[in-house]
């Protein structure tokens, strides 16, 4: 059963509260879909009235935040010792190499490390507990914390929750054609943000292989 498919099942109650808790055990560091339960829920939202988008956004962007501290909690008292741990239970997600592409970037780019790692996948997973095991002072995690979970988690619900309505209002009034169109121009809107963390990813790795080459 497609994702989608099974929240319509759920009472509204209930998907806030997934919502938030794997959008939070993501943020603490545990592989979870949360983006595509997230995506999914917003979808869901635009099409039946009962699930209201600003708490569906307010759960997640909660979620985000607190999932984020725990995870940075956790990383400050375990230290290295709990990345090879990680790194033993989920290898796919925290291997060597994994957790050095994101040491470098903290060391790089510091509290932005943490903002823009809130659009990309394995970044995502690794900002709570990274900062906390690389003592990034809390003040400043915070801050990019709560900025980027605001944005990430309030920023997707609002976007794929208004490309639903006009999804649908399009596709009333026109045809597929229509839906496409909708969907592509709120989804432009949506990748613009992710596709500058990656960038920004992308170019201090090259930066590195270069340092290294010399």
């Amino acid at each position: 059963m497609h994702v989608q498919e099974w929240l319509e099942t759920v009472p509204p109650l209930a998907i806030y509260l997934l919502v938030g808790l794997v959008i939070g055990l993501e943020s603490l560091g545990i592989p979870l879909p949360g983006e595509i339960i997230l995506v999914s829920s917003a979808l869901l939202a635009s099409q039946h009235g009962e699930i209201d988008p600003v708490v569906l956004g307010a759960c997640a962007t909660t979620g985000a935040i607190i999932g984020d501290s725990i995870g940075y909690a956790i990383g400050r008292k375990g230290g290295r010792p709990l990345l090879a741990w990680l790194g033993r239970k989920f290898p796919r997600h925290f291997s060597e190499g994994h957790i050095a592409t994101a040491e470098r970037s903290f060391e790089k780019w510091g509290m932005w490390a943490v903002f823009f790692g809130r659009f990309v996948a394995l970044l995502r997973i690794f900002a709570g507990p990274l900062a906390g095991v690389l003592r990034m002072p809390y003040w400043k995690f915070l801050t990019a914390n709560v900025l980027g979970g605001i944005l990430w988690a309030g920023g997707t619900t609002a976007v794929i929750y208004y490309v639903g309505v006009v999804a649908e209002a399009w596709l009333k009034r026109f045809s597929w054609l229509g839906l496409v169109a909708a969907v592509l121009v709120g989804l432009t809107s949506f990748l613009v943000v992710r596709r500058k963390a990656k960038r920004i990813q992308a170019v201090h790795q090259e930066a590195e292989l270069v340092g290294a080459g010399d």
